[in-house]
């Protein structure tokens, strides 16, 4: 009787330990679920930034001062060109480009909870034994 009773509290005392240690892989995992899509964000931002293209200016393309004739016929001179907005247009673009990137990524785990719920489904479908159109079952894959 008492080697039940030892093999008892042992056996709560690794449950007890099983527990704890599931508690800390459950706050592992949800500290990778909201610190993921920041590290992605930022790791594909600096990705893309590696990889930008370096684009002479456009000074470097014509002479200093030369005229530059436009859409209308009229001519503006190479000081008259509006960097800043272009510069500005750019920055929106990427921001935009960065929110789109930082939305998707959020958005991923969603998408996958709802993916694997269809492919239950699916699952689900191809065990029913009536008659089901071609299209829809899925290959057997081997």
């Amino acid at each position: 009787m008492k080697r039940r009773v030892g093999s008892s509290e042992e056996e709560e005392e690794e449950n007890e330990e099983l527990e704890r240690d599931v508690k800390q892989m459950a706050e592992k995992l949800l500290q990778y679920r909201t610190t993921l899509p920041d590290h992605l964000r930022s790791t594909f931002t600096s990705v893309l930034t590696a990889q930008r293209p370096v684009l002479p200016p456009p000074s470097e393309s014509t002479p200093s001062g030369a005229p530059i004739p436009d859409a209308g016929g009229q001519v503006k001179s190479i000081e008259g060109l509006q960097d800043s907005e272009q510069d500005q247009e750019i920055a929106e673009k990427l921001q935009l480009l960065k929110d789109k990137i930082s939305s998707n990524v959020s958005a991923m785990p969603i998408v996958l909870k709802r993916m694997k719920e269809c492919i239950s489904k699916i699952d689900k479908l191809d065990s029913y034994n009536g008659i089901i159109h071609p299209a829809f079952k899925r290959k057997k894959t081997s």
